[in-house]
């Protein structure tokens, strides 16, 4: 019954279905439980929330990364199954606070940089961590570096996500390592950047600690700055 439920929460992320409303990224599957519900079935049957959110969540995530990675899925696909991971996470989160996991892995401070607008690959990302098991406070969009370092040392974050879409803003990536080495807090916060002008070789040379190429990519990268 445990091995079935989950199978089926991987099923329904491939599907990006959040719910039973939901047609998903295919037309016609509106009526059966979605991420949603299974998640709550799974909770009631006293599923761990490991199993779950490792299993189920995480598994479907990685699947979906897969097929985007084979050019079966597109970005508004991998939003759809992000948006269906974030419907579960919500489910979940008070089980979660309750045993003592929820952000266990850390906090992370995501946001796109000054004069920069766009925000899909942020939000994907963003979505990800916290299924992941990251705690995630994101600004949303143009935001100024001193207010990015404000809310990484006033939430205790030790790591910063940084994405811009433009070359003209690309550069303020490197005001956020200005000012976090200015405050005296580089060593404690690590940064790490993403966005389609932005490479590892533009990381090394504003002084981040790591480069996303892509939103699986940024996970695993997150991982091993907060392992380490």
């Amino acid at each position: 019954m445990s091995k079935e439920l989950i199978e089926k929460i991987v099923e329904s992320v491939l599907q990006g279905r959040r719910n039973k409303d939901d047609e998903g990224i295919e037309e016609g599957l509106a009526g059966e439980p979605g991420v949603a519900e299974l998640v709550e079935e799974a909770l009631e049957a006293g599923i761990d929330t490991n199993d779950i959110l490792l299993n189920g969540l995480s598994r479907g995530m990685e699947l979906v990364g897969q097929k985007y990675e084979t050019g079966e899925y597109f970005i508004p696909d991998m939003l759809t199954a992000a948006e269906a991971v974030e419907a579960g996470m919500a489910v979940m989160e008070p089980h979660l606070v309750r045993e003592g996991t929820s952000g266990a892995k850390g906090k992370v401070v995501m946001a796109t940089v000054e004069k920069d607008l766009h925000d899909i690959g942020k939000n994907l990302v963003s979505i990800m961590l916290k299924g992941a098991g990251f705690t995630v406070i994101d600004l949303g969009i143009d935001v100024p570096a001193a207010r990015i370092v404000e809310a990484a040392e006033e939430e205790g974050a030790g790591l910063v996500g940084l994405s811009a879409l433009l070359n003209t803003t690309m550069s303020n990536m490197s005001d956020v390592v200005k000012e976090l080495e200015e405050k005296g807090l580089r060593s404690q916060i690590k940064v790490i950047i993403g966005g389609a002008p932005t490479s590892e070789d533009f990381a090394r040379e504003i002084g981040a600690d790591s480069y996303g190429k892509d939103a699986f990519a940024a996970i695993r990268e997150a991982e091993k700055l907060l392992n380490n």
